[in-house]
């Protein structure tokens, strides 16, 4: 998958244009959902010896590129890996700048995203954030919540393993309140307790950065997602670089636990 990537950043070398590129995609069948896991914007500031705040800016120039060639594809769902319950460990610094860019984000993007049909959908922990961003959230998803060209979930102060034992907590006060039965407890049941309920799972999960791991991030709803790693960092994982990795993924058979097609 590094040298598709790496082909993808080098893409106008060849006689391919990008306008080629996408109808090449779009004549196969494109992901519905997919998922992002935002790594290395602080290793790609250092690179460049600038703070790591820049490249947190820069993430945010690629997160409007991906979500507008996403709704140009047809893709329905975006879910992004922004800020997970362990990054509070960070230095108090680097977190109240994150802080800050998400309100500002949420602030100055709101009309654009309105205007796009983009519903936004922040899942995480909300009662956790500064009251600044959580104005922002809950102002965002609820001008948006009729939208639906496409939805960004934007995983803030969000972990999984919090995330599956907070369903199965409240399955568990629905049964000893008589609710339900042992019996009713099935996948479709926790499930709904998720924060991504009434939403397909992801077919694709892309985490640049060179990092081989899913670190916490949406571990029940990528049972059966493909998975792609790369070694570009995420300010520098462009349109291109995302058209040739659809490409791979269109390549590939997804047979859920059967057997391959003969």
């Amino acid at each position: 998958m590094w040298g598709i990537v790496d082909k993808a950043l080098d893409k106008f070398k060849n006689n391919s244009t990008f306008e080629e590129l996408v109808s090449e995609v779009k004549q196969k069948e494109v992901p519905t959902h997919v998922a992002f896991i935002m790594d290395g914007n602080g290793r790609w500031a250092k690179k460049r010896g600038f703070p790591r705040s820049v490249g947190h800016q820069a993430g945010v120039k690629t997160l409007k590129e991906i979500t507008k060639i996403s709704k140009n594809l047809g893709v329905k769902y975006i879910t992004t890996y922004a800020f997970s319950t362990e990054n509070w460990k960070r230095p108090e610094k680097e977190v109240n700048f994150l802080m800050k860019l998400f309100e500002k984000v949420f602030l100055e993007e709101l009309d654009e995203l309105d205007q796009e049909g983009v519903r936004l959908n922040i899942i995480g922990y909300k009662n956790r954030l500064p009251q600044g961003v959580k104005e922002k959230v809950e102002q965002a998803m609820e001008r948006t919540k009729n939208n639906n060209t496409l939805v960004l979930n934007i995983a803030l102060d969000y972990g999984a393993r919090s995330e599956i034992i907070e369903s199965v907590k409240n399955i568990g006060r629905d049964l000893i309140d008589g609710k339900i039965s042992l019996e009713d407890i099935d996948e479709q049941l926790i499930s709904q307790g998720l924060y991504t309920n009434q939403q397909p799972d992801p077919d694709l999960l892309i985490r640049p950065g060179g990092e081989k791991r899913i670190s916490n991030f949406l571990l029940w709803q990528l049972a059966y997602t493909e998975l792609c790693f790369t070694e570009v960092y995420w300010p520098d994982f462009n349109k291109e670089a995302f058209l040739e990795i659809i490409k791979d993924y269109q390549e590939r058979e997804r047979r859920f636990g059967g057997l391959k097609k003969k």
